[in-house]
Parts: C-alpha cells; structure tokens; sequence
C-alpha cells in the first residue's frame, strides 16, 4: 500500500464493526481485574460498520492522499493466506471478512462501552493513530 496505494482485499464492500485493538486490550483489562465478569464472555465490536473500500477511503483522507480499494475474489486471497496461516485459519479468516454473513457478523455491539466505562473507538481514529505505517 505504501508504494501503490493500492488495498486488495475480497469483500470489499462489506460492512463490519471493526474494532480497535486499544478497546480489545481496555475491554481485557476491564474483564481480568474489575468486579462482575468471572465467567462471562463478551462480543467485542466497533461502534460502526465499516467496509475495506470506506477503510481505504479513511486512510486515504488521513494520509492526504487517495487510497484504492480493489475488491478481489476469495479465492485469490484465499491462495496467500492459506500460505501463511494454513488452509483451515485461512478459510475461517476469509468467512469473518465477510463471505459468511449472517446476521451476528456485522452486528454492532455496546460492549466496549458497557465494560470500559468508554465509547468504542472508531476506525477514522486508529488510522489517524497509525498513519506512520503506511507512509
């Protein structure tokens, strides 16, 4: 992405509530030392839905520069991942992108909120924390 701006990724119009690693670490922290959660299990979310093409977009307005979202076929991801991480992580990987949608995938969730005491962060905010990655 540095050198092309350029993101492939397949379902790239696919809106899910991504979220942000800090809420994932606050959420934990939260979980491990407060009152109240021994045994409990809790959906981790962002506050929004948000595709790969509005995240590039988002990087893009960040980094002051466009950014291009090219959505590619599951298979054609599916061929490096698998490389990487094996064939069964890549295809569990490649269902939570997106290619297996069902109604709990892309459902937001005030958990973030409710464990930490904070609001879920947003994904216009960690592009904005993470801008040096990309340039």
């Amino acid at each position: 992405m540095r050198d092309e701006s350029v993101v492939r990724v397949p379902y790239a119009d696919v809106g899910l509530p991504s979220v942000h690693p800090a809420d994932i670490a606050s959420a934990a922290h939260a979980a491990l030392t407060g009152p109240g959660h021994r045994g409990r299990t809790y959906q981790l979310t962002g506050p929004e839905r948000i595709s790969p093409r509005q995240q590039a977009h988002e990087l893009g307005r960040v980094l002051g520069r466009e950014v291009t979202c090219v959505g590619i076929a599951r298979e054609e991801a599916y061929g490096s991942m698998a490389a990487v991480m094996g064939a069964e992580v890549a295809n569990s990987v490649l269902d939570l992108m997106g290619g297996d949608v069902n109604d709990a995938l892309p459902a937001v969730h005030d958990t973030v909120a409710r464990v930490t005491g904070s609001p879920a962060r947003t994904f216009r905010r960690w592009a904005e924390e993470n801008t040096g990655a990309f340039r």
